[in-house]
């Protein structure tokens, strides 16, 4: 596995979510219209932000702690069972910290 290049992938993957993040935000401080109609539609798309905020900064933490394991070598390490992370999960999720069968 490339390991620098997996850093770089994870580092702009982190720069990509940092900025959409900053736009929620952003956006959610909006006060938004005073027509109460569109307020309310306004009010659900909020609602969807907010959600879709929480779960981007989810993988912000995941991916700076990836970032953290490729620096001090434990990255592909099971936290669970301290047993190597198959390299098909961590093709398919580069911030998994567990093997297949800790993460059942």
């Amino acid at each position: 596995m490339d390991r620098d290049g997996l850093k770089r992938s994870l580092q702009d993957k982190l720069s990509v979510l940092t900025a959409r993040v900053a736009r929620i935000e952003s956006h959610l401080r909006d006060p938004g219209s005073k027509d109460s109609k569109e307020r309310a539609s306004e009010v659900e798309n909020d609602e969807v932000l907010e959600r879709l905020d929480e779960s981007e900064r989810e993988e912000i933490v995941a991916i700076r702690a990836a970032l953290d394991r490729i620096e001090r070598g434990t990255y592909g390490v099971c936290v669970g069972c301290r047993e190597p992370i198959a390299e098909k999960r961590l093709e398919a999720l580069p911030y998994s910290n567990r093997c297949v069968s800790c993460a059942d």
